[in-house]
């Protein structure tokens, strides 16, 4: 055998070799892949039979008082988001049974049009449904945009260290023209428009610019003030600070007239509702979507690393 046929034999044994080991890895991928997409179908026939799917409480017959849930920052993409919270309500007032709709707030404020937006709803479903009392009960804060949806409300309960009240509005942001001098930077900003660069951080902020900006706060802070005017009626006890953007204690808020007693969600149900029974309406991300969402990420990415699919 000459050399020539030796290196060729040689050749051949080598590419069957690789290729043999090519495709142990290809098949290790793809069993990766499809035990990982078997454990998902399993896990989800597992949430469907013990009913974890759902997206709110369990329809309710009996009689009972409904709750609704306003956590943290008010915003579009937040969980205390003014579609799901109106649905909740929605759901809470339409439920067989409901005596009476808790709005449980615990937040510091947010979005002027989401809050107001809730505070709307929450006056459209009240005279739908004059015979079904809704109540605020308030827990660490309702400051800002969280009173100016708890004002809606029929009465405000409140805890003695409750924080209430901040009905002001505000604007902030940064400005970098002083820092970038000193480093020499220069900023280059080109707009079709003389206020098209309103409030660049960047930018020299002009009088005009910062007048107009004060005029635009001060007009949704009018709309705030006349919406706690209109939901607290003779009950306020307005003074020269009640708008000025302060809080105060609960035990305060009540002798101002902001809230009109002590109590949490319990006691009010218990008491004054009188139906102990509670049913929490709010509307939440399931468990399984939740999971089902972070584990079809990863899931991806897995499939992506493990079988050298890329997007490029």
């Amino acid at each position: 055998m000459n050399g020539n046929d030796a290196n060729w034999e040689r050749d051949v044994i080598q590419k069957l070799a690789r290729d043999a080991l090519a495709e142990q890895k290809r098949a290790r991928r793809w069993g990766i892949v499809f035990k990982a997409l078997t454990f998902v179908y399993l896990f989800l026939l597992l949430f469907f039979a013990i009913g974890w799917l759902g997206e709110g409480g369990a329809i309710e017959t009996g009689d009972h008082t409904a709750v609704v849930e306003l956590n943290g920052i008010i915003a579009p993409n937040s969980e205390a988001n003014a579609d799901d919270v109106v649905a909740g309500l929605k759901d809470a007032f339409e439920a067989e049974g409901t005596k009476a709709v808790l709005l449980r707030i615990n937040s510091p404020g947010g979005s002027p049009v989401q809050a107001a937006s809730i505070n709307d709803e929450i006056r459209r479903l009240r005279d739908l449904h004059p015979h079904i009392p809704l109540y605020a009960v308030v827990e660490d804060i309702c400051a800002s945009g969280g009173y100016y949806v708890a004002v809606a409300a029929e009465k405000i309960f409140v805890a003695k260290a409750s924080i209430m009240g901040s009905i002001g509005v505000l604007m902030n942001g940064f400005g970098f023209t002083d820092a970038m001098k000193k480093l020499g930077i220069e900023r280059r900003l080109l707009t079709a428009g003389d206020n098209k660069g309103f409030m660049d951080p960047f930018s020299p902020l002009e009088i005009e610019q910062r007048d107009y900006a004060e005029k635009m706060l001060d007009n949704i802070h009018s709309q705030f003030i006349e919406a706690v005017r209109e939901g607290r009626g003779d009950r306020l006890k307005e003074t020269e600070q009640t708008f000025s953007g302060l809080v105060w204690t609960g035990e305060e808020s009540i002798e101002l007239g902001l809230a009109d007693a002590l109590g949490s969600v319990a006691y009010v149900a218990r008491e004054v509702v009188q139906a102990e029974k509670i049913v929490n309406y709010s509307r939440r991300e399931s468990l399984v979507e939740r999971v089902a969402r972070r584990f079809g990420a990863s899931l991806g990415e897995t499939v992506l690393r493990e079988t050298g699919l890329e997007l490029r």
